[in-house]
């Protein structure tokens, strides 16, 4: 029962877009990757990381100079690179921080099959690659987990004690909680993200539509119930899980 469980939550969890919604070209003049479709842009920097999972995943970084902070961008469920693009470079000018976007394992032009630990391994090699490759600090990162990417967010949090921030976009309690209105914590559940949520020390941000049908929004609620350091919440009411980058 528990491992039947297991696998429906983790079937749950991963709906990679098939076929992906991109290709990765190599710009002819600088011989840097691009995401194809998307014009070669200065401040954008496609790159392909080692995670210690064994597979390679796909990130994009886009620059920028005046920025004093970094947003370390876990996206949702069905979705990759190729749509998430133009999202991240507005971002990056509407907020005035730097941006970095990866691909889960299985995901888009990442090798591998998602899973949850290898999630856990992709956001690792993210963030190192912030550190080591573009000298960014951890207490100028704040990591944004959309929906499934709550999980990874938490999980690198937890271990991270001197971020700037995090935000939760329509978060998920847990996988199984998402489909079951379980009470309790069973071992084969997957991103126990209400038994992490009370141990990040930074302050939390929690965005969630108050007519989520994929995420209920109690999920929403009960995290920053139980965040140390709250942050005023978003609650964009009639928003749905697909749609708060329409609301104002």
């Amino acid at each position: 029962m528990g491992t039947a469980t297991s696998s429906m939550a983790a079937k749950f969890a991963f709906f990679p877009p098939n076929p992906p919604s991109y290709n990765i070209v190599v710009d002819e003049a600088t011989g840097k990757l691009r995401i194809s479709d998307v014009h070669q842009r200065d401040d954008v920097d496609v790159l392909k990381l080692s995670t210690k999972k064994g597979n390679e995943i796909v990130a994009m970084y886009v620059k920028n100079p005046s920025a004093s902070l970094t947003v370390l961008y876990s996206h949702g469920n069905a979705a990759d690179l190729g749509q998430m693009c133009p999202i991240f470079t507005e971002l990056s000018v509407h907020l005035n921080v730097s941006l970095m976007g990866y691909d889960y394992s299985g995901y888009g032009h990442s090798s591998g099959k998602p899973s949850e630990q290898d999630t856990y391994a992709d956001i690792e090699a993210a963030y190192k690659c912030l550190e080591e490759t573009y000298g960014v600090k951890e207490e100028d990162i704040i990591l944004y987990g959309q929906s499934v990417g709550s999980g990874p967010t938490l999980e690198l949090a937890v271990r991270l004690p001197r971020l700037r921030a995090v935000i939760l976009h329509s978060p998920i309690l847990s996988g199984l909680r998402v489909m079951y209105p379980v009470k309790r914590t069973f071992w084969f559940d997957i991103y126990k993200n209400i038994d992490k949520i009370p141990l990040v020390e930074c302050p939390v941000l929690v965005i969630h539509g108050t007519e989520d049908e994929v995420v209920d929004f109690s999920h929403g609620k009960q995290l920053w119930e139980l965040c140390k350091d709250k942050y005023e919440p978003l609650w964009l009411k009639g928003g749905n899980h697909c749609n708060l980058e329409l609301y104002p």
